[in-house]
């Protein structure tokens, strides 16, 4: 058990520092190809890779839909084209300050995933959850904005990249919500990650040949496909299959408080690379980081502190029932 819960660890950290890297790794690779044939091909190659890993561990069973193939479609859609497309497409937008607005909405997944919850089924989150909601969406906000709020707010050229990536943090925080569904009917990690990336791939298919054939994008030429290939592979291996597995499974494991700590490590990656990189990093983006930080690992120590305040409560009762019955 002990080793299990090890290894889900440092497969949430692995995720975690991937997640960093891939932005300014995508940042590097939209000099030469579209945010579109990227993300493409990157997640037809992890479908590629999935696909008889799930054959090899789980047998052709593992591919039925068992009556959810709707719903596969739902999230695999929300996940592999809402997610993946837009998130790329509004970094490439927003040029080099794209890398660390994306990432900082990256790390921002878990404040978001708490109003969506207070909104659809309408639980409040405590007092304190909510500030750390607001400390962490002020902290995205000073990094997107640049601390300049009547400008940006007077620039479309950065509204609507900005929103496209909103948008598709949403998407993957639907489809994170949807892998919790689906792991209380005993479906696999992998096998929820498989068949999701299949359909939501095969849909990003249909819409970049929809939008090659409007002529927005082209299709990339060999020497194009050659000169970014490295960071098609690192994209594939890192943020790709190990992160996408590997998360589902690290936080089946250590839970998903415990994993929500390890996205502190996706801001934190991508501000220390772009500093090697000698990218120009304003003194917004620094304390938006902090902000952003602070906020998750606050809400976090909040949670643990009410969860052991309920646990023996938690016994206690079922103790009464057991002597009851």
């Amino acid at each position: 058990m002990k080793n299990n819960v090890l290894l889900g660890a440092f497969l949430c950290l692995i995720s975690a520092i991937s997640w960093g890297a891939m932005f300014p790794v995508a940042n590097h690779a939209f000099h030469h190809i579209d945010p579109f044939y990227f993300t493409l091909f990157r997640y037809g190659f992890v479908t590629v890779i999935l696909i008889p890993w799930l054959l090899w561990k789980e047998g052709r069973q593992a591919f039925r839909f068992e009556g959810k193939g709707w719903l596969l479609l739902f999230f695999g859609t929300m996940a592999f084209t809402v997610y993946n497309l837009l998130i790329f497409w509004g970094q490439d937008l927003l040029g080099n300050p794209g890398t660390m607005v994306a990432s900082i909405m990256e790390s921002s997944m878990p404040m978001i995933s708490i109003i969506i919850v207070w909104l659809l089924v309408r639980q409040r989150p405590h007092a304190f959850t909510l500030f750390c909601v607001i400390i962490g969406f002020a902290g995205a906000a000073l990094v997107v904005t640049k601390g300049d709020f009547g400008a940006f707010f007077t620039a479309s050229n950065d509204i609507i990249p900005s929103l496209l990536i909103l948008i598709a943090v949403i998407g993957w925080v639907v489809y994170t919500m949807g892998g919790s569904r689906f792991s209380k009917d005993g479906w696999s990690a992998l096998r929820y990650s498989t068949l999701s990336c299949l359909l939501g791939t095969a849909i990003a298919a249909i819409v970049v040949f929809g939008v090659t054939l409007s002529g927005y994008i082209s299709l990339p030429t060999v020497e194009t496909i050659s000169i970014t290939s490295p960071n098609i592979a690192f994209m594939v291996i890192f943020p790709g299959v190990i992160a996408l597995v590997g998360w589902n499974y690290g936080v089946s494991v250590i839970t998903p408080l415990n994993g929500l700590l390890f996205l502190n490590f996706v801001p934190v990656t991508t501000l220390i690379i772009q500093i090697f990189q000698g990218a120009s990093l304003t003194v917004y983006d620094y304390i938006g980081t902090i902000f952003i930080i602070v906020a998750l690992l606050s809400n976090n120590i909040f949670l643990r502190l009410q969860q052991r305040r309920t646990e023996p409560k938690e016994r206690y009762k079922e103790s009464i029932q057991e002597q009851a019955s």
